[in-house]
């Protein structure tokens, strides 16, 4: 058995997600799974709700890996880009988006959030604005892959009763256009 440490408990707990969905993950299972007591995860994780802390974050990995906006991006199409990763990132893992939900930005995703945000405020955004645009569609998201993931975990293998795909970038333009046509008032004529 490898030596336990952070990173293998949280691979094994997100492995654990993946096959059994995020009601079935218990320290005790996940202990039988490597192989130890369960004190032995507490060396790691105070509690459960550190072990999830920790398996959200590290399954947004992907997105807060993603590149950053640049000076020159189109603003509508980088937001747009943006909330097709987290998207995309949250579908990586079963219940992935029950796990994210809650959740708190680490440290490190502080700074990139920061940069998101100068970024807007370069393109013309107020402060408030840029932030509540950026809330609203993180929340719009990850209501979308909260019905998505329960529709699927519901139905099993029964076709969805819509598409989901369609429907998120229907909503994320609404969401685009309308924070369009309030940045276009708030600029000085």
């Amino acid at each position: 058995m490898a030596q336990l440490t952070r990173d293998v408990v949280i691979e094994a707990a997100l492995t654990l997600l993946d096959e059994e969905g995020l009601d079935r993950v218990s320290t005790r299972q996940l202990a039988s799974r490597l192989g130890v007591e369960q004190p032995a995860l507490y060396w790691h994780f105070r509690n459960k709700a550190a072990l999830l802390a920790a398996m959200a974050e590290a399954a947004m990995r992907p997105h807060s890996e993603a590149a950053l906006p640049v000076a020159g991006d189109d603003w509508r199409t980088w937001f747009a880009s943006n909330y097709r990763s987290f998207r995309a990132t949250l579908h990586r893992h079963r219940d992935g988006a029950r796990l994210h939900a809650g959740s708190h930005p680490a440290m490190t995703d502080q700074a990139r959030i920061d940069s998101k945000m100068a970024f807007l405020a370069h393109e013309g955004f107020a402060t408030l604005d840029a932030r509540m645009a950026m809330l609203a569609a993180g929340r719009y998201t990850l209501g979308c892959v909260l019905e998505e993931q329960a529709e699927a975990a519901r139905c099993n293998d029964a076709p969805a009763t819509v598409d989901h795909d369609t429907a998120f970038e229907a909503g994320l333009g609404f969401i685009i256009h309308g924070i369009a046509k309030r940045q276009e008032k708030g600029r000085p004529k």
